[in-house]
């Protein structure tokens, strides 16, 4: 924080940005250090797919004030109840608010999203598929 009570200026290079873990093993996460300079207020990362580890996450929602996702590259399907299944391309976004039931199905190999949540500890909570909604079953 600076000496106003706002937040400092962050600069970050890529070459600098370490991948943590998160919530997913076939996602690499690149923590851009929003967390700690918004003393865990927001949090963005930019997430890349892991090629031949990708599963269907069954359904669930997100404990947070918003969670925002933009594609940088590639593509994912995601199922949104009462909305069926939308392929998100490079590109496009959703701004979904925490809560918001929903399912990742499959993602292209190159798959890069930066994704930002509000605040920055975003849990999920696995939840039953929603009526009419899609099971898909996890590789195995």
């Amino acid at each position: 924080m600076s000496a106003t009570g706002k937040p400092a200026v962050v600069i970050t290079r890529k070459s600098e940005t370490p991948f943590v873990t998160g919530r997913r093993d076939w996602v690499k996460y690149r923590e851009l250090a929003v967390t700690a300079a918004t003393d865990g207020k927001m949090r963005a990362q930019v997430i890349c797919a892991v090629p031949g580890k990708m599963e269907p996450t069954g359904w669930h929602y997100h404990v947070c004030d918003m969670h925002f996702l933009y594609v940088l590259s590639g593509w994912i399907d995601f199922e949104f109840e009462g909305a069926g299944v939308i392929r998100l391309v490079e590109g496009d976004t959703f701004l979904m608010p925490g809560g918001t039931v929903h399912q990742e199905i499959m993602t292209s190999e190159d798959n890069e999203c930066l994704e930002v949540s509000v605040p920055a500890n975003m849990g999920t909570v696995p939840c039953p598929p929603p009526p009419g909604a899609t099971v898909i079953t996890a590789k195995g």
